[in-house]
């Protein structure tokens, strides 16, 4: 058989969960049942009081003794606030910065991206991590730069790369669809096909966390992990792509 890679984007959403309690412990656990290779993390905290202090992707990531790298989108002083990768499979920073646009008032986050590539059974993939902001015009921004020639542009058409992450976009949104046009969103090439809501867990109606891939790669299946401790865990629900090679043949 041909080896698989599984990928999962998850808001983990500070680690505070629906029951209003901190648990980066429970977070690890949720990450161990997805039996997935590498994810994209948004919304962690590192050195914050309110999270006392603890380096989030860190402890994760030593809880289920993978690698991480965390990139700050917002630093106060000591205080970061961003996103990570995390991964059982070895990777190297390729590239980590601020997205452009203005937040808007009532949400005035900066928003970043991450991009690694991973030594997977597939060979080496490219992966960008990232969380768009909560304003339209940021977002549209904030996809053209994804796929601009300093970013995904850049890549060779037979080169495997993965973008995923929480959009804030639903699939009729203009910024899903500048990005859609570029890459291939997992959802349509699965069966079944569906809208794979991810928000919020008690009652998903919204998918705006989306796993992107380019031709170089297949989707095999497509889950969100709807497991009861993701339920509490955050309020968010891991999506869960297996992909393999659209190059390779199988063995024998």
């Amino acid at each position: 058989p041909q080896p698989t890679l599984r990928v999962a984007t998850y808001n983990v959403h500070g680690c505070v969960g629906m029951d209003r309690q901190r648990s980066e412990t429970r977070i690890a656990e949720v990450i161990a049942s997805l039996d997935a290779d590498v994810l994209g993390l948004q919304e962690l905290d590192a050195s914050r009081p309110r999270s006392a202090s603890v380096d989030q992707s860190a402890r994760i990531a030593d809880e289920l003794g993978w690698k991480h790298h965390f990139h700050p989108a917002m630093k106060n002083g000591d205080e970061q606030y961003g996103d990570a990768i995390i991964s059982r499979l070895p990777f190297t920073l390729q590239r980590a910065a601020e997205l452009p646009g203005l937040a808007p008032w009532y949400c005035r986050e900066t928003r970043g991206a991450l991009w690694v590539e991973i030594a997977t059974p597939l060979g080496p993939i490219q992966l960008i991590n990232t969380h768009f902001g909560l304003g339209r015009r940021e977002r549209i921004l904030q996809a053209q730069w994804l796929i601009s020639q300093d970013w995904l542009g850049s890549l060779a058409a037979d080169a495997p790369a993965i973008l995923l992450g929480d959009f804030n976009s639903v699939r009729t949104s203009r910024a899903y669809r500048i990005l859609a046009s570029f890459l291939r969103d997992v959802r349509r090439f699965v069966h079944p096909p569906g809208a794979y809501r991810t928000y919020p867990t008690r009652l998903p109606s919204l998918a705006v966390d989306h796993i992107f891939i380019n031709a170089a790669l297949h989707p095999t299946a497509l889950q969100v992990h709807r497991h009861p401790l993701a339920r509490v865990a955050s309020d968010h629900y891991p999506l869960v792509a297996e992909l393999k090679s659209a190059t390779l043949k199988p063995a024998g």
